[in-house]
């Protein structure tokens, strides 16, 4: 119990000395990519670079503790931070700190939410956002994105409140253009771009950050416009509860829940893919727990949402890490550069933090996917497209709710419509299955074989009722009995049951019998409780479709025994 509720446990009672100076360097690294990607996420949220920094110290040490991920690495992530950014801004008016009292808040209502739907068992709600609206999404967040940090970029002051204001904006400032700061951007996306490709997994990052400081406080370049992020508070941060309550900010608690959303969809995510990689397996429902405590964590600590993101795990692995034991090692690393190296940090110019986020976002804009989705399932393709026009029409709150209204909808209309199938006998079998798609399969004649291929609820009676009576109508032989596969019928409720009873009597009247077959347990419960068994017989697991047919076709229906199609 103590080991599933802390992991932890587990790997520190099993840890191998041999990891140590694997995790040791892993954390290094992940501590010198960490530091100036949270501090170019921090300046998307709109907040000073240090609080993407706290989020990196605290969220990866108490993620640690709690997380089934051994190579998942917690902090700032690029969707979550503008959604804080472009959501406070509204609500801030303009007060710095008041916008990071919200995102403090934030994370503390995150962490409640992460933590009720632990206690709840719902880790299941990463199966209600689909892999296809997470394309749109994350494409539309890539676009947005990027247009928060052209003006960086082109050093210009850029501006607007949505999508269009801010292209139009942008290109009107164009000619203001610091061709200085412009030059400076560019070169450091194409060293971040080659040094990716020739030393994937290292922190170049961190070399640009370097060097960039170096050249503005060595050289005239601090002289041509070239903007820094300034004092960075040396130390720890302060912990305390945030000065704000839910009661004091309107919509914090959507947004707390977008996050929460995004955070544990991308965590899980990441952490799946790294734990097939490495060979283990992750407990989604400890995750809820894990980054709830984390976002708590970060909350107290000054800091706003983390997650898992993927880059950024992906670096840890790659670097070597083993256990949690790596994320420990960053926290420490990365409160030594709090303590003693931020005055070094205040001539990083804002355009290398710029940079690091255009190159950072090029995995959310996956044009491939897109391209696969439209080639393969045209409707799929629209799907994205809305979730990426919603994020840059709306804004990305509007457009993460927008997506999982969508994805509810898809639901809602695949189980309205369930897909009810018409059997044939595969020849010189007794298996039965789809006739459209097997039309060599053998129809009997005067048996109409059903499979529907779903549970059977209140909302998609009517349209298997319809299917049933469809078919039977467009039968040239009469059909005399009609035989239910249920085998893919997980579960069905009182109107499903009832259902079924009235289609009982409706055949009937038709002189047509109905039988079902291979009924799950709990549907044979189902039925059973509205006695059908008096009408259908008794409703037994070991009774097949071939047994039904056989059983038909030996009873007084004078029909021929089968008929070929075509």
């Amino acid at each position: 119990m103590i080991s599933k509720l802390f992991p932890a446990t587990a790997w520190i009672k099993d840890y191998k000395t041999p990891d140590l100076k694997k995790d040791f360097t892993a954390g290094i690294t992940l501590a010198a990519y960490g530091i100036p990607v949270s501090m170019a996420y921090a300046t998307l949220a709109g907040l000073p670079p240090q609080y993407g920094i706290y989020g990196y110290l605290i969220g990866g040490l108490f993620y640690s503790i709690l997380g089934t991920s051994k190579q998942l690495a917690i902090g700032p992530t690029s969707a979550i931070s503008l959604l804080i950014g472009t959501t406070i801004a509204t609500m801030a008016n303009g007060d710095i700190q008041r916008w990071a009292d919200i995102a403090s808040l934030t994370a503390l209502v995150f962490s409640v939410l992460a933590i009720l739907a632990y206690l709840l068992r719902l880790s299941g709600i990463i199966n209600f956002i689909s892999e296809t609206v997470l394309v749109g999404f994350k494409a539309g967040a890539a676009i947005t994105i990027g247009l928060t940090q052209l003006p960086k970029l082109f050093g210009v002051k850029g501006g607007g409140e949505n999508f269009l204001d801010r292209i139009f904006t942008l290109f009107q400032q164009l000619p203001d253009t610091n061709l200085s700061v412009f030059i400076f951007g560019i070169t450091a996306i194409i060293i971040l771009i080659v040094g990716e490709k020739i030393l994937p997994g290292k922190p170049i990052a961190i070399l640009i950050v370097t060097l960039s400081i170096i050249l503005i406080s060595t050289t005239s370049l601090a002289h041509h416009g070239f903007s820094t992020v300034g004092v960075i508070p040396t130390g720890l941060p302060e912990f305390h509860l945030p000065t704000l309550r839910i009661k004091d900010v309107d919509g914090v608690l959507p947004l707390a829940l977008a996050c929460f959303l995004l955070s544990y969809i991308e965590s899980v995510s990441a952490g799946r893919t790294l734990a097939q990689k490495n060979g283990y397996i992750i407990d989604a429902r400890q995750e809820l727990l894990a980054l709830g405590i984390a976002n708590a964590a970060v909350a107290l600590g000054q800091g706003y949402p983390v997650a898992g993101g993927l880059s950024q795990s992906a670096v840890n692995d790659s670097a070597g890490a083993k256990t949690p034991l790596s994320l420990v090692f960053a926290s420490v690393a990365i409160a030594f550069c709090l303590l003693f190296l931020t005055g070094f940090l205040q001539n990083l110019p804002t355009v290398i933090l710029a940079s690091i986020v255009l190159v950072a976002i090029r995995g959310l804009f996956d044009l491939e996917e897109i391209k696969h989705l439209y080639k393969i399932n045209k409707q799929e393709f629209y799907v994205a497209m809305i979730a990426l026009v919603g994020v840059l029409i709306w804004g990305i709150l509007t457009g993460v709710l927008l997506a999982a209204i969508v994805t509810l909808l898809l639901l809602i209309k695949a189980t309205s419509k369930p897909n009810v199938a018409f059997l044939g006998r595969i020849p010189n079998t007794k298996r039965y299955t789809d006739i459209v798609r097997h039309p060599d399969n053998e129809s009997i004649a005067g048996i109409l074989i059903v499979r529907i291929e779903s549970s059977i609820f209140y909302f998609n009676v009517e349209h298997i009722k319809e299917r049933i009576w469809e078919k039977i109508n467009s039968e040239s032989d009469s059909v005399k009995a009609v035989i239910l596969d249920l085998n893919s019928s997980p579960r069905i409720d009182i109107a499903g049951s009832r259902f079924l009873k009235q289609l009982f009597i409706d055949l009937k009247s038709k002189n047509i019998s109905l039988k079902v077959a291979e009924a799950r347990s709990e549907v044979r419960d189902s039925l059973r409780s509205e006695n059908l068994e008096t009408l259908l017989g008794h409703i037994s697991r070991s009774v097949s479709v071939d047994d039904l047919v056989v059983s038909a076709i030996n009873s007084n229906l004078e029909v021929p025994p089968t008929r070929e199609n075509g």
